[in-house]
């Protein structure tokens, strides 16, 4: 896919962080918007942030854990635009719990959001791409999803998930034109360590120093433009965490250790 001018995209997770970003860039390529988050009134601000007039954009406000609405929302998005070109799959929610501490509930609702809905959406959407022998799935996993770290069980689980069923699905629709891209930011400027979820099932409610000082969202999604321009299979964006997942890959007890002598020191500071 050269360029996105005109082209259908459906961003969900889109009422700030990356989604906003995506957005935003994707408006400036001259794209038509499905933007989809829990949020309406933040949908709308995005909407207005992007300069695209109301024919060219629909907000679609849904809670995508719920798996059951998924075959709506794509009807709803067909019937406006007809089709989707491409997906931004970026909706998900982060943990923030000790393994032991986090029931199977917490960690159903995170893989619920993280994982079922992500697959769910591509599911749905993918036929019809198939169909017109054109398509890009963009999906949002994590440095997570390569390497676990303390504190993340839940999210890093998910984020494994999704690499293990996308390079799966990837090989099976290979001839059918239709591209996927995995996402794997390190530590970026959102709110997602804010928005994380505790052992209580409430909001972590804290601005990680990781998250604080990451990189820029927008340039985050420039990078993931480009790549998907590129027909990329992932796209790895952060600074130094990045290179976890290939360290990891040369001596795990190195980087056991690292990450187990991070845990004490830091604790739920990060």
């Amino acid at each position: 896919m050269k360029s996105l001018n005109n082209k259908i995209v459906w961003i969900t997770g889109a009422s700030s962080g990356i989604g906003e970003a995506l957005a935003l860039k994707c408006a400036h390529e001259g794209a038509k918007l499905v933007l989809t988050a829990r949020r309406e009134d933040e949908l709308v601000r995005v909407a207005g942030r992007t300069g695209l007039s109301e024919d060219s954009i629909l907000i679609l406000p849904a809670d995508l854990s719920d798996l059951s609405r998924i075959p709506g929302l794509v009807e709803k998005v067909n019937s406006r635009f007809g089709r989707v070109d491409v997906l931004f799959s970026n909706a998900g929610i982060s943990s923030r719990a000790l393994a032991l501490d986090s029931t199977v509930e917490i960690d159903k609702k995170v893989m619920d959001i993280d994982y079922f809905s992500v697959i769910a959406l591509a599911k749905a959407v993918a036929p019809g791409m198939i169909g017109r022998k054109e398509g890009h799935i963009v999906v949002t996993s994590s440095v997570m999803g390569k390497i676990g770290t303390p504190l993340r069980s839940a999210y890093s689980a998910a984020k494994h998930a999704l690499h293990g069923f996308f390079e799966s699905f990837r090989a099976e629709i290979a001839q059918t034109g239709v591209k996927i891209t995995m996402l794997c930011p390190g530590y970026i400027h959102t709110q997602v360590s804010v928005n994380a979820i505790t052992p209580t099932g409430g909001k972590f409610n804290k601005m990680s120093k990781n998250q604080l000082h990451g990189k820029d969202p927008m340039k985050f999604a420039e990078v993931v433009i480009r790549g998907i321009k590129k027909d990329k299979l992932e796209i790895h964006y952060g600074g130094k965490e990045i290179l976890g997942p290939i360290l990891y890959r040369l001596s795990p007890k190195i980087v056991n250790a690292y990450l187990h002598q991070q845990h004490e020191k830091n604790r739920f500071a990060d």
